[in-house]
């Protein structure tokens, strides 16, 4: 019997997220734990006229890659992977990792020419999007490794997953509209402002935002969703920042991350867990030490921290900040071969303050 959840999230992605039109040419792309979600996606840009391109990964092909590609076989970009990138209207990814920690044991170093590598497809990525020539979107498929990660049952945590992203909703497209209320609000409030300071349990941080574009995020580009970000002015971030959850990239964890910024870049990083691998990736280029983005996010319907960044960076009561390459979109220029997000948790003594003005207040909006 088929999932009724996923086929309602598959409505949204396609409905709602990306608006996919008649005639459009969509990438659908996952692995193969994702099959019924793929399934679904597959058969609902059909109902709307477009033409599906569908990309399945297999299950254990990224750990077989980086065990035995050569350093050439590392640094080559498949011509279809670019083509994607260049060409569709839409593209539809979707998160599916029944082991989570197939990657760990992998040199840092392999990862890194990869992703130098493939700098050039996130930058055509983010201009054709900031250009609006170009719709994307991401989820997640639960698995049992992603419920194991978060400490639940499969069970529970389909249901909070699907609830996340309002798919239980008898009208989940309606709903994420109705949602949207609350972030645009927000993000009214704070555009034109120039400094954000945060504070919170070994956080003191200080940035400027002078000039820069607020993004409001419901559920058009992530699902689940719940922020608004923007991208801080480069050489502005002064201060020390603590990291609250455990962080995967690359199928590497990370843990007590601690980064002090002078001038906007990172001179100091210490991390309880993973920390060479952390210090390999902030040397993948100039920009890896430099913030790309600054994110608050807004849905107090994800209240756990699951090792999920599609979900704990939305964590209502939470700022999240990223290493690497920003979004054109927002202002930012920060250029990197790396994006990573890391989530910094605000209910238990912390705060946001924006030109003096207190926003928020352990974790609630005060304005």
């Amino acid at each position: 019997m088929r999932d009724q959840r996923a086929e309602a999230l598959a409505r949204v992605l396609v409905r709602y997220s990306t608006k996919v039109k008649k005639g459009e040419t969509v990438a659908i792309q996952g692995p193969t734990p994702a099959e019924p979600l793929l399934q679904a996606l597959y058969e609902e840009v059909l109902r709307a006229g477009a033409h599906p391109i569908l990309n399945v990964g297999l299950e254990n092909s990224a750990a077989a890659f980086y065990e035995l590609a050569s350093d050439e076989q590392l640094e080559w970009v498949p011509p279809t992977a670019r083509w994607i990138i260049e060409n569709v209207d839409v593209r539809i990814a979707v998160m599916a990792d029944a082991n989570p920690r197939e990657l760990s044991q992998i040199d840092p170093r392999r990862q890194a020419i990869v992703q130098r590598s493939r700098r050039s497809l996130m930058e055509t990525s983010m201009r054709r999007s900031a250009a609006g020539e170009y719709r994307w979107a991401l989820t997640l498929f639960p698995l049992q490794a992603h419920a194991a990660e978060a400490g639940m049952s499969l069970a529970r945590y389909e249901d909070f997953y699907y609830r996340a992203c309002l798919a239980l909703d008898p009208d989940p497209v309606a709903a994420w509209e109705r949602q949207s209320d609350e972030v645009m609000r927000l993000t009214e409030w704070i555009t034109g402002r120039e400094e954000v300071h945060i504070e919170g349990p070994g956080t003191d941080i200080r940035l400027s935002v002078s000039g820069r574009t607020w993004i409001p995020c419901v559920g058009l580009h992530n699902m689940p969703d719940g922020e608004l970000f923007t991208g801080p002015v480069e050489d502005s971030v002064e201060g020390e920042v603590s990291f609250s959850f455990p962080a995967l990239y690359g199928g590497r964890e990370v843990a007590g991350v601690r980064l002090r910024f002078e001038g906007g870049k990172v001179v100091d990083v210490s991390a309880e867990r993973g920390e060479d691998f952390l210090i390999e990736m902030l040397d993948t280029d100039e920009g890896a030490r430099r913030l790309g983005e600054l994110g608050i996010g807004t849905n107090y319907g994800i209240s756990t921290g699951t090792k999920e960044i599609l979900l704990d960076e939305k964590i209502g009561g939470t700022i999240h900040m990223a290493l690497g390459m920003s979004y054109p979109e927002s202002g930012g220029t920060n250029s990197s071969a790396i994006h990573w997000d890391m989530v910094c948790d605000l209910r238990q003594g912390g705060s946001i303050t924006v030109d003096g003005v207190e926003l928020q207040r352990d974790g609630r909006f005060v304005v």
